[in-house]
């Protein structure tokens, strides 16, 4: 069951769901929207290996605009910092987005205890022009029985994205492989 308005500040006030910075005008009924940082990453090679780490850049995207291209993948973060400690967070994009072909989140299912930004995968269909701090999607938080959980992501040995940082992650899938 997913969490409404009312729920999601009840669960702020008993800080089994952090958002910071928090702004109540961003609670949707069921929804809390979140906002894109300042930074995003681009691979440098044209053939991505799983097995390894790839290359990639940081970007800073100006005040001004940046310009994505169709086809290819970036990588951004929330400007938000979220830890949700009794339910399973979901990362969905803004359906304003989605209607200029810009999708942000391959992989929207998130882990009970993520602590940190969120990464972002995104990519577009035609060219579009974003801004830092924009709103780009929305969490929305389930229901689950935490009596009945062994572990949370924070506490996962072989976690791969527990360090926090307000950047992006690139993909540490060749971690899998040593």
């Amino acid at each position: 069951m997913i969490l409404t308005d009312s729920e999601i500040l009840e669960a702020i006030k008993e800080k089994s769901i952090i958002i910071e910075p928090f702004d109540p005008n961003c609670l949707g009924p069921n929804s809390y929207d979140v906002h894109l940082g300042d930074t995003l990453i681009i691979y440098e090679d044209d053939i991505l290996d799983i097995k390894k780490p790839n290359k990639f850049k940081y970007i800073k995207i100006p005040e001004s605009g940046y310009i994505l291209e169709p086809g290819k993948l970036y990588l951004g973060a929330t400007f938000e910092y979220t830890e949700t400690h009794k339910h399973v967070p979901c990362l969905e994009g803004k359906s304003s987005l989605a209607r200029l072909g810009l999708n942000i989140q391959m992989a929207p299912l998130g882990n009970v205890h993520f602590c940190n930004h969120w990464t972002l995968e995104i990519s577009s269909l035609q060219h579009i022009k974003i801004y830092p701090n924009i709103p780009i999607g929305q969490l929305l938080y389930f229901n689950i029985n935490t009596d009945k959980l062994n572990k949370g992501y924070n506490t996962k040995p072989n976690a791969k994205y527990n360090e926090k940082s307000p950047l992006p992650k690139e993909s540490m899938m060749w971690k899998n492989f040593q």
